[in-house]
């Protein structure tokens, strides 16, 4: 679709030589899931996160996740207004279109758990009443390495809420040094939208529209089985999981520019899809990337 390429072009403006990252990054925005970035600070997760919602026009906010951070300071609170005789809930940064949850991993698991709400099910509850977000709601969240201090790891029910995990990683030599030449400390700020949300919602019912084949979602099932009975997996993709990654694959076709699924788009999402929701066996040495990758080659890929 020509609005997707706009959308890409544009973000590129801030996000210089990562156009593969930016492809996967939106994966989630038109199939209606949430993104995290495991990386180290200052690679751009920032950046392309005020890209995207600058580039369709989408409320933006940023949540710097402390040790501190409470999670009426994510979803809001209710204040007493004593001439009225009534309290009043004054909305957190929650409610946005797109929200920046950055060093999620820094914060409580109290607080962290105040976005599992949100991010299911689209909506929030304080003091017995719920609250609705935005359509358009979605969350990309970044992950300090866990070798970093300060940091409390995410549960696997909370990282199964994340359709795809990614990593930036360091750019190119040659871009890195315009990048530094340049000085500009936040590349997106001027950038101005190219879509609305009313396209991200036209986008959204293709991915729906998008056609798979019982053969290739036989292919899914088998990778979902296969990590469920690897002898070097304690835990599997859960049902959930094999929901987000057939909404994923779609998402990636549409991308792509086509209203049909091939197996390669399923190569191509299974570890971005895997990685984050699959739990290594105690004693195992070898790395989830190999692993996911020796799953997906064993499996008979349809014709």
């Amino acid at each position: 679709m020509e609005i997707i390429d706009r959308i890409i072009d544009n973000v590129q403006k801030a996000i210089r030589g990562k156009r593969e990252i930016i492809e996967l990054a939106l994966v989630p925005l038109f199939a209606e899931g949430h993104i995290i970035f495991k990386d180290v600070p200052g690679v751009g997760k920032t950046t392309l996160a005020s890209a995207i919602a600058n580039s369709i026009d989408a409320k933006f906010s940023r949540i710097q996740f402390t040790s501190d951070l409470l999670p009426s300071d994510i979803i809001g609170v209710s204040i007493y207004r004593k001439a009225e005789g009534k309290f009043e809930f004054k909305k957190g940064p929650i409610f946005s279109n797109v929200l920046l949850a950055d060093e999620i991993n820094r914060a409580s698991p109290k607080t962290q758990s105040a976005l599992l709400e949100a991010m299911s099910e689209r909506t929030v509850t304080v003091d017995e009443v719920t609250y609705h977000l935005d359509n358009v709601f979605f969350v990309i969240a970044t992950e300090n390495p866990s070798e970093f201090t300060g940091i409390y790891p995410l549960p696997e029910s909370e990282l199964d809420r994340f359709m795809l995990s990614l990593e930036m990683g360091y750019p190119s030599a040659k871009i890195e040094k315009e990048v530094i030449k340049r000085g500009i400390i936040d590349p997106a700020k001027g950038l101005e939208a190219v879509a609305t949300l009313d396209d991200i919602f036209a986008i959204r019912r293709k991915v729906q529209e998008v056609f798979i084949e019982d053969s290739i979602l036989d292919y899914v099932m088998r990778i979902v089985q296969a990590t469920r009975n690897s002898k070097y997996l304690k835990i599997g993709l859960s049902t959930r999981g094999g929901i987000e990654f057939v909404k994923a694959i779609k998402g990636f076709a549409v991308i792509k520019g086509r209203e049909f699924i091939i197996p390669d788009d399923v190569k191509r999402l299974s570890f971005y899809v895997l990685s984050h929701r699959v739990v290594l066996r105690g004693n195992e040495t070898k790395f989830t990337q190999e692993i996911i990758s020796e799953i997906v080659n064993e499996i008979e890929t349809p014709i």
